[in-house]
This record gives structure tokens, C-alpha cells and sequence, in this order.
């Protein structure tokens, strides 16, 4: 399937078994990352579904692509642009529906898969816009409570399903920060499968492997 002239640029896997309602996962890369970077999963995924990687909006130097500025400060340290990062929210969730929509797919079956920074804005654009996700792979990221209450939605998120990782010795995303995940969706309501693998800020084999069967039965 060629893709279409959307908001933002993206690579498709059409779903393989066709189904009245397809579901869709779509792929948000980490800082300084593209598209092609998860898409490498996509074969290895449940062939019902639409996977659709997507390229974030900032293009950075000399290559790559951005969710949202990291900036470095030598007061204030390494501080995210929490405005930058909730317009990006509002791009993804406008996406959302131009791709459901163009490739007719299933606007409630809809998971986000995100690595680094964008599990970060999975996160926050479903748990604030629980209306348009159904399920959430989160690796290596951790929730941005301040951009969660910037964003003030205050909408029921407790339907949610959410698969969280991280590696144990993850040395650009502390494992002590992804480690307070499951308190704060449990007083959500959500549940969460919350897992924690041997490696630094990457995904291992059988993290993959298990993220993968716990999709098989949420889609």
C-alpha cells in the first residue's frame, strides 16, 4: 500500500488478514530517531493489524527527528519543552483520525506503541485522550505528570490497557523513573502490565516476545 499525502510523514504495513474492522498500531520513535526505526517490528506482528510507523514533526541536525526539544541547561540541567510536546500530542491525535479515516481502519481499535520519548507522549495523549486509544506499549519512557496536567483533559482513562518496560540499567532514562508507573495508573484505574529487562535503553528479544503476546489479546 502506497501511502497517502498525510499531516505527517509515516511507512504502512497493511493488516494481511482482512477483517470488517481493522485495528491499528501506530509508532511513535524516540528523540533523534525516524520512522524506519520500529518498523523493524512490524513483520513479526499480528498480521490483523495496520501498522503505521510515523515520523515526528521536528527535523533535527544533521539528521533525525524530534516529538519535542530536550534542551540542556546548565541550571536548570536537562529540562523537555512540555509546550512543544502537547502540540505534538495535538498532531498525533490529528493523525489518528486522517489515517483511520484514508485507510479505513477501526478508530476504537486503535494501540500506541512508543519507545523513549515517544512512550512519553503515548502516555499522555492516551491517558488524556482515552476516547481515541484502546491499548499503549510503553518502552523505556516514563509518564510526564507535568505534561498530563497541562493538558487538563480530566476524561476517564480507567479502560485503558497499558504494557510498560524497561531496562534495569537504562542510562538515559533512569529505570527508577518507568518504576513509578504502576503506582500512578493503578490510582487511575488503568491496568498495567509492568516489566523491567536486564539491558540498558533498548529492547531485548524476549521483551519484544512479550509485548507481543500480551497484544494478542487486547486487539
Amino acid at each position: 500500500m502506497t501511502t497517502a499525502p498525510l499531516s505527517l510523514e509515516h511507512i504502512i504495513k497493511p493488516a494481511t488478514i482482512e477483517q470488517d474492522k481493522t485495528p491499528v498500531l501506530f509508532m511513535l520513535h524516540g528523540y533523534g530517531s525516524n520512522e524506519e526505526d520500529l518498523f523493524s517490528f512490524a513483520p513479526e506482528l499480528q498480521k490483523e493489524l495496520c501498522i503505521i510507523s510515523v515520523r515526528a514533526p521536528y527535523p533535527m541536525q544533521p539528521y533525525g527527528n524530534a516529538w519535542y526539544a530536550i534542551n540542556f541547561d546548565a541550571e536548570k540541567g536537562k529540562w523537555s519543552d512540555d509546550e512543544q510536546a502537547a502540540e505534538s500530542i495535538q498532531k498525533i491525535l490529528n493523525f489518528i483520525d486522517e489515517a483511520c479515516n484514508t485507510y479505513n481502519l477501526d478508530k476504537d481499535n486503535v494501540t500506541l506503541l512508543g519507545f523513549s520519548q515517544g512512550a512519553i507522549l503515548s502516555y499522555a495523549t492516551a491517558i488524556s485522550y482515552p476516547e481515541k486509544v484502546k491499548n499503549v506499549i510503553a518502552l523505556s519512557g516514563y509518564i510526564n505528570e507535568n505534561l498530563i496536567d497541562k493538558l487538563k483533559t480530566d476524561k476517564d482513562p480507567s479502560k485503558l490497557n497499558i504494557y510498560a518496560s524497561h531496562g534495569s540499567v537504562d542510562q538515559v532514562i533512569p529505570v527508577s523513573w518507568a518504576q513509578k508507573t504502576p503506582n500512578y495508573l493503578k490510582n487511575l484505574g488503568i491496568t498495567c502490565t509492568y516489566e523491567e529487562y536486564p539491558v540498558g535503553h533498548g529492547v531485548a528479544p524476549q521483551n519484544f516476545y512479550s509485548f507481543k503476546e500480551w497484544l494478542s489479546t487486547k486487539i
